[in-house]
């Protein structure tokens, strides 16, 4: 059993920080071979929604690898007091920079640049992202977490989310 935590753990620890650092090369490089991309990867709003986005994946990367470190060292408690008051802090600067986020696409609604669009699937993506890990668990990857799923008819809360609650 803890073999397999262990696997899924890395899974996720690992799959969160390839995707951030997969996304910011691919920025660069699209930058760098594909002209036509240049308003829309280096204006500001959607350097914002993605700085935002990479922030919230790299903040996940770090909480699936503190599980880890747990389940490796067999603890099977909660996070420690000073990691939990980490992504509390790390909950209100997202909430903050989301809420900065609001402002540039209501700023965006008036102006309609050309990068409207892709700024709202950015920061709609990192909206996702802060609240499956903050807030309600939204990602299912196998089989079986889905037919768990169904079975439930509801979202859970996310394992953060859960570790948060009880952190005063």
């Amino acid at each position: 059993m803890q073999k397999k935590v262990e696997k899924k753990l890395v899974s996720l620890c690992t799959g969160e920080l390839f995707a951030a650092v997969l996304f910011a090369g691919m920025w660069i490089m699209y930058i760098g071979i594909m002209e036509w991309t240049k308003p829309y990867l280096t204006s500001l709003p959607p350097l914002y929604a993605f700085g935002l986005l990479e922030l919230i994946l790299l903040q996940g990367s770090m909480y699936w690898f503190l599980k880890l470190r747990q389940i490796r060292r067999k603890s099977r408690t909660r996070l420690p007091e000073g990691q939990r008051q980490m992504f509390q802090w790390f909950k209100r600067i997202d909430q903050c920079l989301i809420g900065v986020g609001v402002l540039i696409l209501i700023k965006q609604l008036f102006d309609f640049p050309a990068t409207f669009y892709w700024f709202l699937f950015l920061y709609v993506f990192a909206l996702i992202e802060y609240i499956n890990y903050f807030h309600i668990r939204l990602s299912y990857q196998t089989k079986e977490e889905i037919k768990d799923f169904l079975r439930q008819k509801e979202f859970k809360r996310s394992k953060l989310a859960d570790e948060l609650k009880y952190f005063n």
